[in-house]
């Protein structure tokens, strides 16, 4: 402390009270608080960068994974399609044929041609069904795999319902006018003798027989001699007591065929006398002789 140019003490400002060099309590908590805020903002990391979850399972495999992937994929594709195609386990074992009824089942399964061992995606039914039509009492057929190891041919064979030819070469005719069969022998029970210049499925004089005699009810068929078609519109039956039926053509046979049942019934029960002659050309006006 000096003293003025009057002689007088000089004294300091003066302090107030409660206050302290350098600023208040308050001043320097609120200075010490950002010294330490940025003490401590100095030595804090930056938050890392964090891949979504989402773009991590987007991303490709490497491509080693993928080249193993593919190569697997590709083995799996390879073991099934030779299972498959040349595999013994999904090999033929058997041919079962159904529906025959006088064709041998070996004869079917020699002309199918499907041999034993041969894988069942390899049989080629369409050919084996075109092989087994080409027998001759075969009206139609189907061939089908049976997985896994079996194949079913399915026959339905032709019906005689006629037979042509002089005795000892005799063919059965069934109701197409197909040729099918021959008999050394007699024909099948219900098999009549059809006399035709031309017999053949392409002959009108044929189809017109067979659809006269086809008409006809198993019962009156084995009373019936011999049939004969000199034309398709004069077509006769000769019953085994000798009585002659003249048919006409093949219109209306099944009417025909029914007034021809019942005039015998009548003449059976004596309600009528026996004729040697029944005209039914005309079904609904009979005529005896």
């Amino acid at each position: 402390m000096g003293r003025d140019r009057s002689g007088r003490e000089r004294r300091g400002p003066e302090r107030q009270e409660g206050t302290r060099p350098g600023g208040t309590r308050q001043e320097k908590r609120q200075q010490n608080k950002r010294q330490g805020d940025t003490r401590a903002g100095s030595t804090r990391r930056a938050p890392a960068a964090v891949t979504p979850l989402s773009r991590r399972r987007g991303r490709p495999p490497p491509r080693g994974r993928r080249v193993l992937q593919a190569l697997a994929v590709l083995v799996t594709v390879g073991a099934l399609a030779w299972l498959l195609l040349a595999g013994p386990v999904l090999a033929v074992r058997d041919v079962r044929v159904d529906g025959l009824v006088t064709l041998p089942a070996d004869q079917v399964q020699e002309a199918a041609g499907i041999g034993d061992g041969t894988p069942l995606l390899r049989v080629d039914v369409d050919a084996a069904e075109a092989r087994v039509a080409r027998l001759p009492q075969v009206d139609h057929v189907q061939v089908t795999r049976n997985w896994p190891d079996s194949v079913v041919i399915t026959v339905a064979e032709r019906v005689p319902v006629a037979v042509v030819g002089e005795p000892g070469r005799r063919s059965l005719v069934d109701a197409d006018g197909v040729l099918f069969d021959l008999v050394t022998g007699s024909p099948p029970e219900g098999v009549v003798p059809l006399e035709v210049a031309s017999p053949g499925p392409e002959d009108p004089a044929t189809l017109a027989g067979v659809a006269a005699v086809g008409s006809l009810p198993a019962a009156l068929r084995a009373d019936v001699a011999q049939a004969a078609a000199a034309s398709p519109d004069d077509i006769s039956l000769t019953l085994t007591d000798g009585t002659l039926v003249l048919w006409g053509d093949a219109a209306d046979s099944r009417a025909k065929s029914a007034a021809l049942v019942g005039l015998l019934d009548q003449i059976d029960d004596g309600a009528l006398e026996p004729a040697g002659t029944i005209d039914v050309s005309t079904p609904d006006a009979v005529v005896l002789r």
